[in-house]
């Protein structure tokens, strides 16, 4: 049985992605610190803030992401005040809105994002930011 050729393992799309996204988590984490809340609460809360009152399935599409996942990050959001789920008009939907205290929240975080972000352009470029966003939009695209 021959071996196979695990160098060009090192081209894994998905491998790559999901370290850079890791490095990238750690880093806007370390600046939105301060305001005590993380990148991935961030997206959930800036995802209401954009869109108002979302159902679980729409706010799973929007950060497709599993709605288990989801369900379970707003469990924690709730927890904390920040969000809010009501019963929709049928009794398995649930409705997920921005509190006035995860309003407040976002508000405390948005300069310390401003300031990871401002520092990624910085370093990176905005054109060639912009290039990587569209390209793993597009990526994203293909996969769904």
């Amino acid at each position: 049985m021959s071996q196979p050729d695990i160098a060009r393992v090192k081209f894994c799309a998905c491998g790559n992605l999901r370290r850079a996204t890791r490095e990238l988590t750690q880093y806007y984490d370390e600046y939105l610190q301060p305001s005590g809340i993380r990148i991935t609460q961030f997206t959930f809360l800036i995802n209401l803030a954009r869109e108002g009152a979302l159902t679980v399935t729409q706010l799973a599409d929007k950060l497709a992401m599993d709605q288990t996942t989801v369900t379970c990050n707003l469990r924690l959001l709730e927890k904390d005040g920040l969000i809010e789920r009501k019963t929709g008009q049928d009794q398995r939907t649930r409705i997920v809105t921005l509190t006035a205290q995860g309003q407040q929240a976002l508000a405390r975080a948005i300069p310390f994002w401003e300031q990871a972000q401002a520092q990624i352009v910085a370093e990176f470029g905005q054109e060639r930011l912009q290039n990587v966003l569209k390209e793993v939009s597009a990526m994203v695209a293909f996969t769904r």
